[in-house]
């Protein structure tokens, strides 16, 4: 199992884990002009997270992730404009459990699959929920969009501002919180078993692990962590469309956990950071190749930086200590 070793390492928080966060503070002060930007990516980072879990820890192949993401902004989008619900964290909790529900439903039959099977179920499953929020215009909006979505402020005191600096902490917070609980999933014996059920699912159920009801688990959390951050781009847009569905944001997350690292935790972290940014400076430079850059970027990582962008940073540290 090659990296199972999360359990056996220490478990203590490291001095570089928390250089993301000192980062995330210290933009926050230094670029005010990004900071809807900033939000945006703190938002694709925990979704990132959440397929990470999935992925790279249980070997989980998906491509319709999208599902639990739209659903989670669908259902706080739909409370907040239809229902009259604006309480930020009651919409939260209501898109974390629809979510969490649709993993369950869903993860219960896609789990007992392999392989191709299991790929195009998934991708079944977005597509299926695409069209139900397409065709129900009364409730979703359809292809016009959910719009007039209003927001209380975050415990009746921040109030969400034109510039994004209520939007931009209450994702960081929120991202800490998912960081903290998925990183406490992995560094357990529940994360172990994770990682040896993709390195070999016959041994590990051999050996009286409950690998079906491990994987559901699994699964029914990273949806709730999805939900979690679709509800979190609803709350800081005010807006859904229907492009949180689809096939679209699961590749462009694929893309995200690739030039990051799969199965890194960190990975989550670097991807959705450069694609984003890559993806705001070219289309601002190149509004119609824009795709371009980033499939070039993805190419040339593929090729030449194996486990990502923090494949190259672990050589390049390794190198390093050779000299020192």
């Amino acid at each position: 199992m090659t990296r199972a070793v999360g359990y056996a390492a220490d478990p203590r928080i490291r001095f570089a884990e928390w250089l993301p966060w000192l980062a995330a503070v210290a933009g926050f002060f230094l670029l005010p002009e990004y900071l809807p930007l900033g939000a945006r990516i703190l938002t694709y980072v925990l979704f990132a997270l959440s397929l990470d879990l999935i992925l790279g820890y249980a070997g989980i192949i998906t491509l319709g992730h999208s599902a639990f993401f739209g659903l989670g902004a669908y259902v706080a989008g739909i409370l907040a404009a239809k229902l009259g619900v604006t309480d930020p964290l009651l919409l939260l909790l209501a898109a974390a459990c629809a979510a969490g529900a649709l993993g369950i439903a869903t993860g219960a039959v896609i789990l007992r699959t392999h392989g191709l099977t299991q790929l195009m179920l998934t991708l079944a499953i977005a597509a299926v929920c695409l069209e139900i929020a397409h065709k129900a215009t009364s409730i979703t909006g359809g292809a016009d969009g959910l719009s007039g979505i209003t927001i209380a402020p975050i415990f009746g005191a921040f109030k969400f501002d034109l510039y994004g600096r209520t939007a931009y902490l209450w994702c960081l917070a929120l991202l800490f919180a998912g960081w903290w609980v998925t990183r406490k999933m992995i560094y357990s014996p529940f994360g172990a078993t994770l990682c040896g059920i993709r390195e070999n699912s016959v041994r590990m159920h051999a050996i009286g692990v409950p690998v079906y009801r491990r994987l559901l688990t699994a699964y029914t959390i990273s949806a709730m962590l999805a939900g979690l951050a679709g509800a979190l781009l609803a709350e800081t847009n005010q807006f859904v469309g229907l492009n949180v569905l689809g096939f679209e944001p699961s590749g462009e997350l694929m893309v995200m956990l690739i030039l990051g690292g799969v199965g890194r935790l960190y990975g989550a972290f670097v991807g959705p950071l450069v694609y984003l940014i890559a993806q705001d400076f070219l289309a601002k430079q190149f509004p119609e190749y824009w795709y371009f850059g980033i499939g070039l970027m993805l190419v040339v990582v593929v090729l030449f930086a194996r486990g990502g962008i923090l494949g190259i940073a672990d050589r390049i540290v390794a190198r390093a200590r050779k000299y020192v």
